[in-house]
């Protein structure tokens, strides 16, 4: 089905015999012992994977700045990022070194770097893939992705490495459905609810605000039903989001400690606790350090009850209101971020800035809801912005046309 594809991985997906790093010194000199089933299922319809692919050190980034073999450029404009954490699968993609990537999306990491990049970039339901050789970052959030220059190509790519898995307890066990796209688009007509707490942020770029309100008045002329909701909780989610993730990546990453593979500190005669500290200080970057330390924090006895039970009752409130909307509207339309690439540097000493610009993607990490970022237009400064569409649980299907149709809408605009 894949026969002579070209697919590059990112560099916290496992490929037996080849390097992982997750972009960190850390697993300096390790090599994987196993496919990933994604890898195995990729190989196995006959894919050619040319390489890893650079990212944000253990998928913990914005920008592709935050790692150990530096920043990754955006092919449009060098001095721009390209998004993160996958953006050296995003740039492969968008600079035609390969077909098709895949990359992993905790928070946004594939839909991000997907708009930066005015490319597709789909993440599944949680669990339609097996994240069973993917490096954890956050268990509960984390989920492969694909990239794509198109709709049909990203389809398919899903339809070989969705699907249950022995080795994954969290993969879905649902069967995965035909992903063909209907040939009769226009003819469907959906109802799409957007967040009018979402376009109306004061984060939001304005020139992007007129774009979105200028593309929803296009779906009304084709005769599809655009409305407005309310969402009362979006204030909270990156909050909640953070800390939630940084808890499980306190939790998972403790696992690497120099012992038995990767980075060992070279300082001699301590004792096992300096160690440790020597090995993880020197072997993980600071972005990876801070949210260790923000992880642990959230965790401990005096304020457990405080953040992370407090996280999660926001999480829950979230999935509901999630499900309320999904159930009442076809899709959900949501920009994929709020300003497009910026300068390579002018966020690295705000790190709260970096943070709050995952306002709109962590939405469908925290209900585990499928989402997609298709490239809408370009901004006056020359980059490329997309539209993030989310649909219900398991609904690929739905959400796949609906993104075809957006890009064919765009394409007879542009003509």
């Amino acid at each position: 089905m894949l026969a002579g594809v070209v697919v590059g991985i990112k560099d916290v997906i496992c490929y037996k015999g080849h390097a992982v790093s997750a972009a960190s010194r850390i697993l300096e000199g390790f090599e994987s012992l196993y496919n990933a089933t994604a890898v195995e299922r990729l190989l196995e319809a006959g894919a050619i994977i040319i390489g890893r692919l650079n990212c944000d050190e253990f998928a913990m980034g914005s920008t592709n700045e935050n790692s150990a073999y530096g920043p990754t450029l955006n092919a449009l404009d060098e001095t721009r990022v390209p998004g993160g954490s996958s953006g050296g699968s995003a740039v492969a993609v968008q600079a035609g070194l390969c077909h098709v990537s895949l990359g992993s999306d905790t928070g946004g990491s594939v839909r991000q770097p997907a708009d930066f990049c005015g490319i597709v970039g789909l993440k599944p339901s949680y669990g339609r893939i097996s994240r069973h050789g993917l490096l954890a970052y956050a268990s509960s959030f984390d989920q492969i992705g694909i990239f794509g220059s198109n709709i049909a190509d990203v389809a398919k790519v899903l339809q070989v490495i969705a699907g249950p898995d022995a080795y994954d307890s969290t993969a879905s066990q649902s069967g995965v459905p035909e992903y063909q796209l209907s040939t009769d688009l226009h003819n469907k007509k959906r109802k799409f609810a957007y967040l009018r707490d979402a376009l109306h942020h004061e984060g939001l770029d304005p020139e992007m605000r007129g774009g979105f309100e200028s593309f929803f008045e296009q779906l009304k002329a084709e005769g599809h039903t655009v409305e407005a909701v309310d969402f009362e909780y979006l204030d909270f989610v990156v909050a909640a989001y953070y800390v939630l993730t940084t808890a499980e990546a306190s939790s998972n990453l403790s696992r690497y400690d120099g012992v038995k593979y990767g980075y060992r500190t070279p300082e001699q005669g301590l004792d096992l606790s300096d160690f440790y500290r020597k090995s993880r200080s020197e072997g993980f970057g600071k972005e990876v350090k801070r949210r260790i330390l923000l992880g642990t924090f959230v965790l401990s006895a005096g304020y457990y009850d405080a953040y992370f039970t407090k996280a999660q009752q926001v999480r829950r409130l979230v999935v509901e209101k999630m499900q309320q909307i999904l159930q009442a509207y076809d899709a959900i339309l949501l920009p994929t971020v709020p300003a497009t690439a910026f300068k390579i540097g002018e966020k690295t000493d705000d790190p709260i800035a970096m943070y709050l610009a995952d306002i709109y993607t962590v939405l469908a990490n925290l209900t585990g809801v499928p989402a997609i970022s298709v490239p809408l237009t370009r901004h006056s400064n020359g980059m490329p912005y997309g539209l993030q569409i989310i649909t219900k649980e398991l609904d690929e299907q739905n959400l796949l046309e609906i993104a075809e149709t957006v890009l064919q809408m765009q394409q007879m605009n542009t003509v």
